[in-house]
């Protein structure tokens, strides 16, 4: 259990004395708006917490109205979502709904005043003046104010450059506003005199695009140079800046910045300066104690915002789909007691720090003040927070109690202020919220005023952290959408988390480790032996092709008649191996792979140009196959009864088909190999493995692998060569019964002509389990999100230079978001970093080989006259690179709008509805991935129904594939509809045989057959 303040009689009874204090007061003030017992916002908000489903779909709601821009938009969005219900938003819209299809005005424009006066009960204004008389206002009670900037992440430069003039001119009209009002109010003097008056709150995120936070050197290099204007001007007018936090990916990044631009000598004494810490993460105490170590060490006083945190449900979702530590803690009195341990902390220092205590929750305030009280501190050495729009009784209680308070104001526009709203309202909502729970009476002031410590053991059970949660039907939770797996044993490998300096460290060393031992040479291996008298072929770093990563054993085609040979005699005893012994084999190989990871990275970097996560990725991938197809086959082994008749047993086993071969792609060269080699061993196969000739040092790896998890000698052999000699012989052989392909669709639809002829002695007819290419699209709807669909589109076109069959080639952009969404995508392509995949910021790294660069540079060409150019980005010269480029004014019958590319070239197709949309989804010869970004559920729907793909993504990137998650393959010209890392897939590999027998005997039956 974690530790945290054992509860002392005294301070209990100090706490209580001062929480009673503070609900005395509290109780003569108004009750708040949002919790009132008339008003529409009590209304909703008294509905949200009743249905919780009522609750989901009016965020979304509001989440989505400032992008509508029409009135009908409105109309459509607010039935889509709320349907009747959405009479609570205004009984007086019944008539209005009624009429919508001939006036929606009626309804569009009450509804929209009122999501935006909404909106005014949280942020203080639109515009500089809305904030000036906030100031006012609060100077008068004698608040003092900080200032929050509302805009999150930036894509482009240009937007950013908004955000920092913003902040920039908040500085210069504070500052005057300030000077012709010379004197502070109570809560701008401090124990030593006035404090600094004007406080500004700034977001990294909100900065730059070039934040990577698996890059920090290069993301605090951009950010210090956005960040120096701001601490110029605050200097000079005397202001504190404070550093925000946002979400856990960029913590350490946002302290890193943080103690490296105050060590610069500019900033060393000044500005003021301040940060915030999340207490309801689990390691947040390790980094405020650094923080305050690091200000004793250079003198240099700081103060502190001591949060509970506003981003818990995402900080826990995303930990559980990258099945990594969730890094906040999961109850809520756990979150509360480390706030009052690390409040005590704070106030223990308030020689160097300023604590600024930030909570509505009477509890934690009461704490701070008897604790304080216990230590002798001034009342003014520390001061409360509370965000605008809430808790203000709370507020002006602790205002008469004479302690410091200072309002949290968020200030700007309502589009980039929505997702602050959103929280808000969910934090005025939650189950476990303070406030909900005081105000609506769910629980007695003696309650609230418990120790958070002795709650934590009655605490409920998270629903993240429940079992049956994790892997059972979901669909009670979201409606209308496929549950996922019962539990099982099979558990996807996690990702390698690089915002964690130990993992880039260990990378590094990794890389560091490979670079002596390149250049070795790696034979062929046939039943079990090594072959090394061949002619070697030189494998290189696309990034450096003078780098030569080893060369590989040219097999000829008395090499592959050989493996076919050996491979029919061993058949026969590995189909009689028991398929437990061939699972464990996989499963040893998974943990093989698991042990070498960093080794297994390194190598997909140097040799196949991949950038560090997509290389983790794939080895992840490569783990998972291993281990998902172990646990598939325990199950195919079972017979299953076909049906239950008296008197006969009838079920359907399986068998293998004998030997194979599997020809695989250099794009995924781990990954994808593994699963065509691994998916019909376990099933109890013989394979002839043939990697891609760029990438066969990384087969030559997982050979060795292999062998040493148990593959017997003439199971399984290691083929390199070309396609056109060993890999066409191997497919035509009459003793291949399968052929397992991933590549181009000119190779793909070869081998599946080849395969369909037979030849005299063939004694099976030819299975092909075939993927191949695409011409992937993402539909960008009229009310998308464009701050998740930019990034989700640059990611899914540029990632690894374009080169997955999954890769987005397309995008189709409605008209009435088309000229907004092209300029915000444009301006945000260059803020992908191209370059060396070594480096840990590279997200777009060579192409594979020469071959590959000079078609698609050709490509890009004839796209030049056929389309317009509107953004090509800078290669290195060294390296085969491709500069990632993006064509507008595209055409359905243009080249670049119908053949693959496979590289980081994207088309930008307009379509004027979603009719036209989905027909240019489906009016390719390919239907592989597909996407679309929408906030209409009805748009959503028909998408599933009408993008016709064999993996379609919903308000997501069209790539990363994860194994049993998302079955991966296409159909068309995609391939044969098999579904890579899903169920059924090894039923690919294996013939079904039914089995009826009679176990009636003389008239009887055995009891369990009646």
């Amino acid at each position: 259990m974690a530790s945290f303040l054992t509860p002392d009689p005294k301070i209990e009874s100090a706490v209580r004395a001062k929480g009673e204090q503070l609900f005395a007061l509290m109780d003569q003030q108004p009750p708040p708006a949002l919790f009132s017992k008339k008003g529409a916002y009590a209304r909703l908000m008294e509905w949200s917490m009743k249905d919780p489903v009522f609750k989901t779909q009016l965020f979304r709601f509001v989440d989505v109205l400032p992008s509508l821009n029409s009135s009908g938009e409105i109309v459509r969005h607010l039935q889509e979502y709320l349907g009747d219900k959405a009479v609570e938003l205004n009984p007086a819209l019944k008539a209005g709904l009624a009429a919508s299809s001939f006036a929606p005005a009626l309804v569009a424009t009450p509804v929209k005043a009122q999501i935006v006066d909404m909106a005014g009960q949280f942020v203080a204004g639109e515009t500089g003046e809305d904030l000036l008389k906030q100031i006012r206002k609060n100077t008068k009670l004698g608040l003092a104010t900080t200032i929050d900037l509302l805009g999150e992440t930036v894509l482009n430069d240009a937007e950013a450059d908004v955000f920092l003039k913003r902040n920039l001119e908040i500085l210069d009209s504070v500052s005057k506003f300030y000077a012709k009002e010379p004197t502070p109010c109570f809560s701008d003097l401090g124990p030593k005199g006035p404090l600094p008056r004007l406080n500004l709150s700034v977001k990294i995120s909100a900065l730059t695009p070039d934040v990577h936070p698996a890059d920090p050197e290069n993301s605090i290099a951009a950010l210090k140079e956005r960040f120096r204007p701001i601490l110029r001007r605050a200097a000079e007018v005397g202001a504190l800046i404070n550093f925000d936090m946002e979400s856990y990916k960029l913590k350490d990044l946002t302290l890193a910045l943080f103690k490296s631009i105050f060590e610069e000598p500019e900033f060393a004494q000044k500005p003021a300066i301040g940060i915030a810490i999340q207490a309801y993460l689990r390691d947040c105490e390790a980094d405020l104690r650094d923080l305050v170590a690091w200000a004793r060490a250079r003198n240099r006083p700081l103060s502190v915002r001591l949060v509970k945190g506003a981003y818990w449900d995402y900080e826990t979702i995303i930990a559980q789909q990258r099945d990594w530590p969730i890094p906040v803690w999961q109850k809520k009195p756990e979150s509360d007691a480390n706030y009052e341990k690390l409040s005590l902390f704070l106030l223990e220092n308030t020689d160097i720090v300023t604590p600024n205590f930030a909570s509505h929750n009477v509890r934690s305030c009461a704490h701070v003040i008897a604790q304080a009280e216990r230590l002798g501190i001034d009342p003014r050495a520390y001061e409360f927070q509370a965000l605008y729009g809430m808790a203000d009784e709370l507020k002006l209680s602790l205002l008469q109690m004479g302690h410091r308070v200072r309002e949290y104001c968020a200030i700007g526009e309502l589009l980039p202020g929505m997702a602050y709203l959103v929280r808000r309202l969910l934090e005025n909502t939650s189950n476990e919220g303070f406030l909900r729970i005081k105000n609506m009476g769910e629980a007695t002031k003696d309650q609230l005023l418990g120790n958070p410590v002795n709650a934590i053991a009655a605490a409920p059970e998270p629903l993240a952290r429940k079992p049956q949660v994790e892997r059972a039907d979901l669909s009670a939770l979201a409606p209308n959408r496929v549950g996922v797996n019962a539990v099982h044993l099979f558990k996807n490998a996690a990702n390698t988390d690089y915002t964690i300096a130990a993992n880039r460290d260990k990378q590094r060393a990794a890389l560091a480790a490979l670079t002596p031992k390149l250049g070795q040479k790696w034979p062929l291996v046939l039943n079990g032996k090594k072959i090394s008298d061949r002619e070697y072929i030189a494998s290189v770093n696309p990034a450096k092709p003078t780098q030569i990563i080893g060369s590989w054993a040219r097999a000829t085609v008395a090499d592959a008649e050989a493996a076919v040979a050996a491979s029919v005699a061993a058949f026969p005893k590995w189909r009689a191996t028991p398929v437990e012994d061939r699972a464990k084999m996989l499963e040893r190989a998974a943990d093989l792979m698991e042990s070498r990871r960093l080794e297994l990275n390194s190598l997909l970097i140097l040799e196949a140009g991949k950038p560090w996560l997509e290389a983790d990725g794939d080895t992840s991938e490569a783990i998972d196959f291993c281990r998902y197809y172990a646990f598939e086959m325990r199950k195919l082994a079972k017979p299953a009864v076909t049906q239950a008749v008296p008197g006969e047993r009838c079920v359907q086993t399986w068998t293998p088909r004998g030997v194979g071969v599997a020809i695989a792609p250099w794009n995924f060269p781990l990954a994808i190999l593994t699963g065509l080699v691994v998916a019909p061993l376990v099933a109890g196969n013989c394979v002839i493995m043939k990697p891609a000739e760029q990438t066969s040092v990384i087969g030559a790896v997982l050979m060795d692998i292999l062998v040493e998890s148990g593959v017997p000698a003439g199971v399984l052999h290691f083929v390199p060569g070309f396609g056109e000699d060993v890999g066409a012989h191997l497919v035509g052989h009459k003793q291949v019964d399968f052929v397992a392909f991933t590549g181009s669709r000119a190779v793909g639809c070869k081998i599946w002509e080849t395969a369909g002829r037979t030849q005299p002695g063939q004694a099976n007819l030819k299975k092909v389990v075939c993927e191949m290419g695409g011409k992937n699209a993402m539909v960008i709807d009229n009310d998308a999100d464009l701050d998740e669909a930019i990034p989700a589109a640059l990611y899914s076109a540029f990632g690894f230079s374009g080169q997955k069959c999954s890769a987005l080639s397309r995008l189709i952009v409605l008209d009435e978001v088309y000229d907004h969404f092209l300029e915000r995508f444009i301006s945000a392509c260059d803020s992908f970093p191209v370059g060396d995949p070594a480096q840990p910021g590279t997200i777009i790294g060579p192409v594979i080989d020469a071959d590959a660069q000079k078609k698609i540079l050709g490509i890009i060409e004839q796209g030049k006259k056929e389309a317009k150019l509107a953004f090509q980005g800078k290669a290195p010269v060294e390296g085969w690179f491709v500069p990632p480029t993006v064509f507008v004014n595209v055409k359905p019958e243009h080249s670049i709008a119908r053949e693959e590319i496979f590289g980081p070239v994207v088309a930008v197709l307009r379509a004027k509805n979603l009719d036209e949309a989905f027909a240019l989804v489906n009016g390719t010869d390919y239907a592989l991935t597909s996407g679309i970004f929408s906030r209409s559920p009805k748009a959503l729907e028909r998408a599933q129904n009408e993008m016709l793909v064999g993996n379609l993504y919903l308000n997501r990137g069209c790539t990363g594939a994860i194994v049993e998650r998302h079955p991966f393959g296409g159909f068309k010209m995609s391939g044969g509809g098999t579904k890579a890392g899903g169920k059924g897939y090894l039923e690919n590999f294996l013939f079904p045989r039914s089995v009826a027998e009679n176990v009636m005997r003389r008239g009887f039956t055995p009891p369990d057959e009646e």
